[in-house]
């Protein structure tokens, strides 16, 4: 008899009466029970599997891995995130293995920003060894000296990385990619900051001619430049020329009497003996393009006397900075020391003695020191 099948049954009277039969009733029954049994397997299997999670390690790989993996930490990265990201560069096995042995290494809280060179299938506690050494930083290390020029510090960047200087040129020449200020002037020359520079793998020359215009950012806040010019009644730009100049000219303790020095020159332009002009050889040298000359010839002078650059025939400060500048003499610019003085002679080239004076006589006098120094170390001179 089918499920829709029925009974006739005889009641007083002579009449039938339908009797259904009970086998759906049953066989719902039946599948409920059969539902609940399995729903008690599945959940009776997920817990004995979440129970061996939590007795069992999580995945990790036994080392020492293989391949090689240039791997980031980004600023702001947590240990979890790392933990992500060496997991999706198939650096570790799992996210918990690596988290686990970052709870247990104490450097992990002081990982530094950069790159880092791994293998894939490492096992995490070797993963955060080489992470929490600094010593493992994958850079590249440029130092760049005060006092280079533009064209040489690009001729530095070229040989220190896998970049031309072509294509370092190509952003100086687009200076908003680099961050150069307005009063720059589109010119980089004095901006590019003499420093150390770790430059990481994936550093492209737009990114490190940026930092260095960074660190020149930070030199000028520390020594309050913008605020100096206005107090001064100069620009930053001017200000920024100065530094370049005690730059070439002084050393030391010096540089604030040369920055004094400048500054007298140009604002006592009647004083009756330097009309106004700078007289400064490391103007001119850079006129000349040529490599720094101690004491200049007439000839060579006269040879780019028509040169903003020419301190010697042009009154004033020269257009823009001849070089880099470090910090102490953008200090000195922002800073200058008190003094009448309108003459600086450095007697000794070995050692940096430099004299101060305000009298031309005595200034003649030193000129003649330098020249019988000159006469024993030709070399220097």
């Amino acid at each position: 008899m089918s499920e829709d099948q029925h009974v006739d049954e005889l009641v007083p009277g002579g009449r039938r009466r339908r009797k259904r039969s009970r086998v759906p009733g049953c066989l719902a029954v039946l599948v409920a029970l059969a539902v609940i049994a399995g729903g008690l397997w599945w959940a009776g299997n997920a817990g004995l599997a979440a129970l061996r999670d939590l007795v069992e390690d999580p995945e990790d790989y036994p080392g020492p891995g293989r391949g090689s993996v240039v791997f980031e930490v980004a600023s702001g990265d947590s240990s979890t995130i790392i933990c992500r990201n060496l997991k999706a560069e198939d650096v570790v096995a799992s996210v918990d293995a690596c988290i686990g042995a970052a709870n247990a290494n104490p450097g992990s809280s002081g990982i530094q920003v950069g790159f880092y060179e791994l293998k894939k299938e490492m096992a995490s506690e070797d993963a955060f060894d080489v992470l929490v050494d600094p010593a493992n930083l994958v850079t590249s290390s440029i130092t760049v000296p005060e006092g280079l020029n533009t064209d040489q510090i690009v001729a530095l960047l070229a040989e220190g990385t896998d970049f031309s200087a072509a294509q370092f040129q190509k952003h100086l020449d687009d200076p908003a990619k680099i961050g150069l200020p307005d009063y720059a002037g589109g010119e980089a020359e004095g901006y590019l900051f003499p420093a150390t520079y770790a430059f990481g793998p994936k550093a492209k020359p737009a990114d490190m001619l940026a930092a260095m215009v960074d660190r020149w950012r930070q030199a000028a806040d520390e020594a309050g430049l913008e605020e100096a010019a206005e107090r001064l009644g100069y620009t930053p730009h001017e200000l920024m020329t100065i530094a370049s100049l005690v730059e070439a000219e002084g050393r030391g303790e010096d540089m604030p009497k040369v920055a004094r020095v400048i500054y007298n020159r140009v604002e006592n332009p009647d004083n009756g003996v330097t009309n106004g002009l700078l007289q400064i050889d490391a103007a001119v040298n850079y006129a000349l393009g040529k490599e720094p000359i101690a004491r200049l010839t007439t000839d060579q002078i006269e040879s780019v006397s028509d040169s903003p650059y020419n301190t010697y025939t042009q009154p004033g400060l020269p257009p823009g900075p001849i070089e880099a500048p470090g910090d102490a003499a953008i200090d000195a610019a922002a800073n200058p020391a008190d003094g009448p003085w309108l003459f600086y002679v450095t007697v000794n080239l070995e050692t940096g003695e430099t004299k101060f004076t305000e009298s031309y006589d005595e200034f003649l006098s030193f000129r003649g020191e330098l020249d019988e120094y000159c006469a024993t170390q030709s070399d220097r001179c």
